[in-house]
């Protein structure tokens, strides 16, 4: 299991903001959805390309790929429609220190 990886500051991610971060060859996009920290890896499962070029809907807690179109439940990482079938792998967030952390925890 990886080890935690900063994020940003609390004051610098707000609700309906997205960051992210990098832990090892592994890009973590990180959203705040009305105060709770959620962390997907950047990559479509549709096909490989970065849900953070893509559109963060704060208010419905999506993340659309701009490639396809396909979306994401940012909290949960499931598939909400095609072109998308499988969930993108979800990681742990924790607050701590004022700051938000999340790791690879794939081991």
């Amino acid at each position: 299991m990886g080890d935690w990886v900063f994020v940003c500051a609390t004051s610098q991610l707000l609700p309906g903001e997205s960051a992210v971060a990098w832990d090892g060859d592994t890009p973590i996009l990180v959203v705040n959805y009305d105060g709770d920290y959620y962390a997907l890896e950047d990559n479509c499962s549709h096909e490989d390309f970065e849900l953070s070029a893509g559109n963060y809907d704060g208010e419905a807690a999506t993340v659309e790929c701009v490639l396809h179109g396909a979306k994401f439940d940012v909290r949960d990482g499931r598939p909400l429609c095609a072109p998308a079938y499988s969930p993108v792998t979800k990681f742990p967030v924790k607050v701590e220190s004022d700051g938000v952390w999340t790791r690879d925890d794939r081991g």
